[in-house]
């Protein structure tokens, strides 16, 4: 078995602890034992501990929803519809592990966290954007992320408090704020500075912690585009 599918396994077998136990050591360790991992080898599996956890569950679910994506017929979609449909099924991918996101949420809300939850979120909205045809490469392509975040985590929260049926409501406010997104601007470049204050604010957060734009350090390895992100594990 490779380091990244035992990887993965791991994870799974991990997120229906989390619910009770959080994103925290013990609940690696109680995924391991399902396993049959002694609590060593569940632990060498995620050296960077709850941090790398998350980064890698976040990672799984953007690559799920990519794969979702492409079974779908995009080019007869228009752009906004594109998004919609990434956000709509990323959260839908979500809704197994809604406890496991507040507690996650909790603990990236944590200052010492915050670039950690800011690069999730970059991966993210790069991904959905990447898979909505999105090749831009001038000042455009971090507003459109930018912009893009804002509408992902307002909905995220609006979302994990819906109790509608079948998130009626929730698909509602995602199609609400992409079109406030749309009417301010006419497109996502010209609304940068007038729609959404949650990625400025994040934005801000990571300057405070660490030097440098964060939003290129969240870009990292993803400047080979989303595609290259994961391997066949994930």
């Amino acid at each position: 078995m490779t380091t990244d599918k035992a990887r993965i396994e791991l994870l799974e077998a991990t997120l229906p602890h989390i619910a009770f136990d959080g994103w925290s050591l013990k609940s690696i360790q109680a995924g391991g034992r399902e396993l049959g991992l002694e609590p060593v080898e569940a632990q060498n599996l995620f050296p960077g501990g709850v941090a790398e956890l998350i980064e890698v569950f976040s990672a799984h679910i953007d690559h799920q929803m990519m794969v979702a994506l492409e079974a779908q017929d995009l080019p007869a979609m228009k752009v906004r519809d594109r998004i919609a449909a990434a956000v709509r099924l990323r959260l839908e991918l979500l809704e197994p592990h809604r406890e496991s996101i507040r507690r996650g949420l909790t603990y990236l809300a944590m200052p010492q966290n915050a670039q950690l939850g800011l690069t999730c979120l970059y991966k993210t909205v790069d991904a959905m954007w990447f898979m909505a045809g999105d090749r831009a490469t001038d000042y455009n392509f971090y507003s459109k992320r930018l912009l893009l975040a804002g509408v992902y985590s307002s909905t995220l929260l609006f979302w994990l408090n819906d109790s509608s049926e079948g998130y009626s409501e929730s698909w509602a406010f995602l199609d609400r704020r992409i079109g406030e997104v749309l009417k301010v601007g006419g497109r996502f470049g010209k609304a940068m500075s007038s729609v959404l204050s949650l990625p400025e604010k994040l934005l801000d957060r990571g300057k405070r912690f660490g030097k440098g734009d964060p939003l290129m350090k969240a870009r990292g390895f993803a400047t080979r585009g989303p595609g290259r992100r994961f391997g066949s594990g994930s």
